[in-house]
């Protein structure tokens, strides 16, 4: 649910922020550590490598439990929570053998609600299961790549993948980018959309909510001098000059360039690519 502030404060003007019903303020301590974060610069130079990404506050980081593979083991979810390190909400589970687990919270997950990875799992959102056993035209997320590596496709917030088809030990999967993937049959991947998909709706409405979050300022390539970028110089606002298009700080083509490696040994599973 989305929550309008009222403008109390110039922080608060035009703030919408995401409201939820969550459930713990504290992280379970025995799934978080303290990890490096090296904040867009690389750790053997310390020069800047990534640009826009530095400070931000300290998180904790959660272990999330993205292969799930304690197979016909019922899960009990026992909360919802917040992180830090990624947009959606994750949920924290035991297990009928006391084991406790984080996982990415599916849209709709309840207090109370029991879930379990099996191939025989009923289709409910937040059970795991092969995609061979998913009917055409369900939407999953938390997809694995290879069986039995953990979910690495389809994670973000309100996002989820469709199942187009199952054949010949493949399985067919509308990405929520539209590229229509392959991926085996028996990859696991669980039922229902990631949670938070009012995340994207949110307005900050001040820069120091930004530096918080670990961004920083992005600078026009037009405000800068020639030296510093392509689209820098002139008097008064000018044009990018006689350039076909917009280009990077290094010269580059910045808009409607593929840059997928064309060789990428991965491409052979795409069968149509997004617009």
């Amino acid at each position: 649910m989305l929550k309008q502030y009222k403008p109390t404060s110039p922080g608060t003007c035009q703030l919408i922020k995401v409201k939820a019903a969550l459930t713990k303020k504290e992280p379970e301590k025995q799934l978080v550590f303290s990890h490096f974060r090296a904040q867009g610069r690389s750790r053997s130079s310390g020069r800047i490598t990534v640009r826009h990404k530095g400070g931000g506050h300290k998180k904790l980081y959660r272990i999330i439990d993205f292969k799930r593979n304690k197979l016909n083991v019922p899960a009990k979810v026992v909360s919802l929570e917040y992180d830090p390190n990624r947009n959606c909400f994750i949920s924290l589970v035991v297990y009928k053998d006391g084991e406790k687990k984080y996982i990415l919270a599916p849209e709709g997950i309840k207090i109370g609600e029991e879930i379990i990875t099996s191939p025989n799992a009923p289709l409910k959102d937040g059970n795991r299961l092969p995609v061979k056993n998913i009917p055409v035209g369900t939407a999953i997320h938390d997809v694995e790549l290879y069986p039995g590596g953990g979910g690495v496709l389809v994670r973000s917030a309100g996002s989820a993948a469709t199942v187009m088809a199952t054949e010949g030990g493949q399985a067919q999967l509308k990405m929520p980018s539209g590229e229509i993937r392959v991926v085996r049959d028996n990859c696991f991947a669980t039922i229902g959309r990631v949670s938070n998909p009012e995340y994207n709706v949110q307005v900050l409405s001040k820069a120091g909510r930004s530096r918080w979050m670990g961004i920083r300022p992005t600078v026009r390539g037009s405000a800068m001098n020639p030296v510093d970028h392509p689209h820098g110089g002139g008097e008064g606002r000018a044009p990018i000059g006689l350039r076909r298009g917009p280009k990077t700080p290094w010269g580059k083509q910045a808009r409607g360039v593929k840059t997928r490696r064309r060789k990428k040994w991965g491409s052979r599973f795409i069968l149509q690519r997004r617009k």
